[in-house]
């Protein structure tokens, strides 16, 4: 039995109009988008590569040519945008005194991270725009 996700009619009415405009220059019905976000969202909260993704979502390569076509248009980058306002404007922040540290981390010779060789991800600040 494949897990598969379904946005529920709430969510997706509230996506729908972020999308582009479902059209054809060739004249072909295109696949639905409801179907193709429903994918999208299962390989993101999978972790699988394109070549796993359920068949009941369709073919990979046409999942993966709307997710192309959609970032290259900036669909995705609107969507999130016009989403994340939708909020209440609430934001959370993680501080370094809120945190609490694994007993590993203080610095003892061959902690787990060390021995794992992972190291520590800086991520550049969000630009905010009004």
């Amino acid at each position: 039995m494949e897990r598969l996700f379904r946005l529920s009619n709430e969510q997706w009415s509230r996506i729908e109009p972020l999308l582009p405009a479902r059209r054809d220059p060739r004249g072909r019905a295109p696949k639905p988008h409801r179907r193709i976000v429903e994918a999208l969202i299962w390989l993101l909260r999978t972790g699988a590569p394109w070549r796993d993704l359920p068949r009941a979502y369709g073919p990979w390569q046409s999942v993966y040519t709307r997710f192309s076509r959609w970032n290259l248009a900036g669909a995705w980058t609107r969507m999130l945008e016009a989403l994340a306002r939708e909020r209440d404007e609430d934001g959370y922040i993680i501080d370094s005194t809120i945190v609490r540290a694994h007993q590993d981390s203080a610095g003892a010779k061959g902690g787990a991270l060390r021995k794992s060789g992972v190291r520590a991800v800086v991520c550049p600040p969000r630009s905010t725009r009004s």
